[in-house]
Parts: structure tokens; C-alpha cells; sequence
């Protein structure tokens, strides 16, 4: 019985598992955003400013992720 041969590149492997992180990272956000916000309703309008640039933070490594998967295959 042989072993299967892996062809292709890993490196759309590597960032499919990758983007779990920052799925997670997002949710996180999102999700003591939500969790502020009930605890204090009048801060809702303070805070929001600070949720969108959580979430281009967490975007934005997701990003170079990709691009450095892609430099690292040299494809780019």
C-alpha cells in the first residue's frame, strides 16, 4: 500500500487555519462590545469608536496573513 503524495501548496492550508484566529479575535470584539453595553447602555456611543478599530485591527493581521502566505510561495 503506498502513502499518498501530497501535491499543491500548503500555504492555502496554513491560512485557512490561520483565519481561525482572527474569526475569533472578531467575535471576541464584538462580543464584550455587547456584553458593555448592556452592563452600561449610556457608554454605547463612547465605546463604539473603539470596537471599529478593534476589528480593523484584528482584519488587518488577517490581511498581511494572507499576503505573507502568498509572498512566502512566492507568488506574489
Amino acid at each position: 500500500m503506498a502513502l499518498a503524495e501530497v501535491v499543491g501548496s500548503t500555504a492555502a492550508i496554513g491560512y485557512g487555519l490561520a483565519a481561525i484566529g482572527p474569526g475569533i479575535g472578531v467575535g471576541l470584539v464584538f462580543a464584550s462590545y455587547i456584553q458593555s453595553t448592556a452592563r452600561q447602555p449610556e457608554s454605547s456611543r463612547i465605546t463604539l469608536p473603539y470596537v471599529w478599530i478593534g476589528f480593523a485591527v484584528v482584519e488587518a493581521l488577517a490581511l498581511l496573513g494572507i499576503a505573507f502566505g502568498f509572498i512566502w510561495q512566492g507568488q506574489l
